[in-house]
């Protein structure tokens, strides 16, 4: 799929893109340390047998319930580290793209994003992280890698597929047991003193 405003499909060494300036686009990040390489590899040799459809589905199913299990450093569980995620998001919203829903979990962050004519998501995220790596790193006391090294994007295909993404933002807190509803979670854009 190639739109006049956008990349299209496009790779940048490791997962494929999608990139349709205008479209709504949930885009998820995380921390370096949350999910080890070693896990993966050894879910991937757990599901090699399996449909290539079931095996991404589940392996998908598996890197989910991993990060809302709160493993690795869990930095952004602290409200400083939270509050630079929410500026990098906040500060371009409007200008590159537009910020339809987002949610900071303790190592990772759900974004829903459309982004604007002449934008791309990989200079959008760079960005993000690298504003965002300096300044945790040294509010945690530490140097190196912060973020892993790439972000899963997924094009919304309709409004309801949009209603759906959005509630999974909102949820993702809920469903992580931070929280009993979407609007207690400070680091949202569900969060109630929000309104």
């Amino acid at each position: 799929m190639k739109d006049p405003n956008g990349r299209g499909w496009h790779r940048r060494g490791y997962l494929p893109h999608l990139e349709v300036a205008g479209r709504a686009t949930g885009i998820t990040f995380r921390l370096a340390d949350s999910l080890p390489s070693r896990v993966v590899e050894a879910w991937m040799l757990e599901l090699a047998n399996r449909p290539v459809a079931e095996r991404v589905s589940e392996l998908a199913r598996k890197v989910v319930a991993w990060e809302d299990a709160g493993m690795g450093s869990c930095w952004l569980r602290r409200a400083d580290c939270a509050a630079l995620v929410e500026a990098a998001l906040r500060h371009s919203d409007g200008v590159r793209y537009e910020l339809i829903e987002w949610c900071v979990m303790p190592n990772h962050v759900h974004v829903l994003i459309r982004l604007h004519k002449g934008r791309h998501f990989e200079t959008i995220v760079r960005s993000w992280k690298n504003f965002t790596a300096r300044r945790i790193n040294a509010l945690v006391g530490q140097g190196g890698r912060l973020w892993a090294p790439d972000y899963f994007d997924r094009l919304i295909r309709d409004e309801d597929h949009l209603f759906r993404a959005r509630r999974y933002v909102r949820m993702n807190p809920v469903k992580a047991g931070l929280c009993s509803t979407p609007d207690e979670w400070r680091w949202s854009s569900a969060w109630k003193g929000r309104r």
